[in-house]
């Protein structure tokens, strides 16, 4: 493979790891400032005579809003341990020690937490209002991933994924009478990884699996858990404390979770149903899908690719059809779920000023899924599409899952999917 691309040494995307990093440290700070303090300055500019009310039972909102502050400061104690590990991956080993000495106070040269905060706020990190907003989506993404009432959603998506590589595995096994094959010679990608959860689980089952991931906030959450936990159960969520509408009652609002809710580590260094070791089939990388995969020295390496809530995020889906096509070797699988929630990229303010030169290198350096253009399909044309660049349709259900995304099943507000599922065979 090619080397690894550094990400810090590109300018663009330092000051980008700085702004998610920032957005796990500061948290705490906003969501005590948007969640609660402001909640509180709208409460009190009602009438005296109506905030002295619902201050009283059974309506009192003011102890809501404390009970809201302490769930804040649950969420906080995972985001600021995202936030360092981050820091550890992705910054620690691009700067210099003596330098680092030289701004921290020797009172707090045991206290990661105070040395990373005080390196970012030299560095002049400010996190963006999109990558707060990140942040916020990320802790609320443990619930769904990590927590054992997630599992509701996680078997909905992922027990079919897994089904069709053990099928597959079945019916190599099977090809020519011979012995049955270790479950580790079936080589599985799973772009837009998220928080680890279907990699570990594709792991579990014997599989040597490959997740990607693009986004910085995915990557240092993932990277938390996967490798900095010590425990189950090891941190406490409330992943709907800060929605106050379409509640029966309060206490529907404060639920509380633990995650993770099995200690990765641990049950992947169990011996399980491959001879070879979790660690040697478990890897992680970072990058555009359509760039990572596209590559030449990426060409027919894997037995499956198994996109789940993914295809989706492509503006462009023939760039991620292509990638694919290129990383699976003939007669490799793609096994997909999802819904088709497409979103359109923002629109280029100065497309019209460009010259055909810029315009060239613009989109040389934007080669994957941030090239310009967009497109919406619908199913049936995904389907087609599909099979226009060398794929066979083995298996395809429509209206047969039903699934919500981080969904409170105690909401009177229920959005569900019906995503598509299909199994293509690359010719």
């Amino acid at each position: 493979m090619e080397e690894e691309y550094d990400p810090t040494t590109d300018p663009q995307e330092k000051t980008l790891i700085l702004s998610v990093l920032d957005s796990f440290r500061s948290y705490r700070r906003l969501a005590h400032l948007h969640g609660t303090h402001r909640r509180r300055q709208a409460f009190y500019s009602l009438p005296q005579a109506h905030w002295t009310l619902l201050s009283q039972p059974p309506f009192t909102l003011l102890s809501t809003f404390s009970q809201m502050d302490t769930l804040i400061d649950l969420n906080a104690e995972l985001a600021e341990a995202i936030f360092i590990a981050g820091f550890k991956l992705f910054l620690a080993p691009t700067l210099d020690s003596e330098w680092v000495a030289s701004i921290v106070p020797e009172k707090y040269a045991h206290d990661e937490m105070h040395i990373f905060s005080l390196v970012l706020d030299r560095l002049g990190a400010e996190a963006s209002p999109n990558d707060v907003d990140k942040a916020r989506s990320c802790l609320n993404q443990f619930y769904r991933e990590w927590s054992a009432d997630g599992v509701v959603e996680r078997a909905k998506c992922f027990d079919p994924v897994l089904a069709a590589l053990e099928d597959e595995f079945l019916a190599r096994s099977h090809q020519g009478g011979g012995p049955a094959a270790d479950r580790s010679q079936i080589k599985v990608l799973v772009p837009g990884v998220g928080l680890g959860r279907l990699v570990f689980d594709v792991c579990r089952a014997g599989f040597s699996v490959e997740g990607n991931e693009i986004s910085y906030h995915m990557l240092m959450a993932s990277a938390l858990v996967l490798n900095e936990t010590s425990k189950a159960a090891q941190f406490r969520i409330a992943p709907f404390a800060l929605n106050g509408s379409n509640l029966v009652a309060r206490d529907d609002q404060f639920r509380t979770f633990f995650v993770p809710d099995v200690h990765p580590a641990t049950e992947l260094a169990k011996e399980g149903v491959s001879r070879v070791p979790a660690s040697e089939r478990l890897s992680m990388s970072t990058g555009d899908f359509c760039v990572v995969y596209g590559r030449s020295d990426y060409a027919g390496v894997f037995d499956a690719v198994a996109t789940v809530f993914f295809i989706d995020t492509a503006p462009n889906l023939i760039r991620y059809i292509e990638a694919v096509r290129n990383c699976l070797r003939p007669g490799g699988m793609w096994i997909n779920l999802g819904p088709l929630l497409w979103h359109p990229p923002p629109r280029r303010e100065n497309d019209a000023d460009e010259d055909e030169e810029e315009r060239k290198r613009r989109v040389e350096r934007d080669a994957g899924i941030g090239d310009p253009g967009s497109v919406e399909l619908t199913n049936e044309e995904v389907v087609a599409l599909v099979q226009h660049f060398g794929f066979d349709m083995e298996k395809q259900e429509h209206g047969t899952i039903e699934t919500g995304y981080i969904s409170n099943s105690r909401s009177m507000l229920q959005n569900s999917y019906w995503p598509s599922f299909w199994v293509a065979r690359r010719k």
